[in-house]
Formats: structure tokens, C-alpha cells, sequence
């Protein structure tokens, strides 16, 4: 999917609803990659893992989470499996339903405006129907499965 840089919307009330839960959005930092990627292992994808360990690599971190008395909530990662991409990401069974998607989503569309880019590109497109409401984004004719064609099976 493909999502209009150049018209993102004011993030701020979005950002407070979340904050007003105590809810911290933030940047992950370099010293917290290997808590991050246990975190997504054991909720998520071992694809995804290998993922957010090349946002760690990035400078500076192209990782973002959502915390609540210091324990991720959810995360989100721009530029891991392509320039202007957006993904993986992913929110914790029971912090869904608290804004934190669309705020993470917010955070890494501006992170990614922010890299110069005029459009982001969402891959491996799950809830289709949430990022058209959330962020206006519209289907790239053709392009599923784009480059996620022959990827390589987990041996587990």
C-alpha cells in the first residue's frame, strides 16, 4: 500500500490519548535491541525478529515502541526490508484497542517523511481495511507478493 507523505495529518491529539493511558511512545535505543527482539519472537514472527535486528542497525534506530510501566506494549520498524517501507509491526494481544497501532503507525510515517521520502510504502499488508482508515493509504495495483516472493521457509 501506498501512503501520501505529504498529507499526514497532525499526530499530537492522537499521541495524547495514548500518553493519557500512560503509555509511552518513543524511539527504541540501541542498548534495548535484544529485549525488543525477544519481545517480537515470542509474539510474533522469527521472520520479524530478523527484521527489527536490521532497524537496530540503522542510525539512528528505525525501531519504535510503545511502553507501559517499562514493558513494550508494541512496535513498529521503517526501512528493514526496503527503503520507505514500513513494517513489521505489531501490537500485544491485550494493549489493542488503546491507539497504540495507528499512533506507532504515525510515528514511523513521519520518520519516514522526515528521511526526505514523499511516499511510504506499507509490504506484506495485513489489516488492509486499518491502514485505508487510519492513514489514507491505497493498494499499489500488482504489487502482492512484490518482494516478498520466494522467501526462504523457518526450518522450525
Amino acid at each position: 500500500m501506498l501512503v501520501r507523505l505529504y498529507e499526514l495529518e497532525d499526530p499530537a491529539e492522537m499521541y495524547a490519548r495514548v500518553e493519557e493511558q500512560g503509555i509511552i511512545l518513543r524511539r527504541a535505543r540501541a542498548y534495548e535491541r535484544h529485549i525488543v527482539a525477544d519481545w517480537v519472537g515470542k509474539n510474533f514472527s522469527p521472520k520479524w525478529v530478523s527484521e527489527v535486528k536490521i532497524a537496530f542497525s540503522r542510525q539512528p534506530v528505525s525501531c519504535f515502541i510503545a511502553t507501559k510501566d517499562k514493558e513494550i506494549l508494541g512496535f513498529a520498524c521503517i526501512e528493514t526490508s526496503s527503503k520507505a517501507f514500513y513494517g513489521p509491526t505489531g501490537v500485544s494481544e491485550e494493549a489493542r484497542g488503546t491507539g497504540i497501532g495507528k499512533a506507532l503507525l504515525y510515528q514511523s510515517m513521519y520518520a519516514l517523511r522526515e528521511l526526505g521520502y514523499v511516499y511510504g510504502i506499507i509490504g506484506g499488508v495485513g489489516p488492509r481495511e486499518f491502514y485505508e482508515k487510519a492513514i489514507g493509504a491505497v493498494e499499489i495495483p500488482g504489487s502482492d507478493p512484490g518482494i516478498y516472493r520466494d522467501i526462504l521457509p523457518d526450518p522450525n
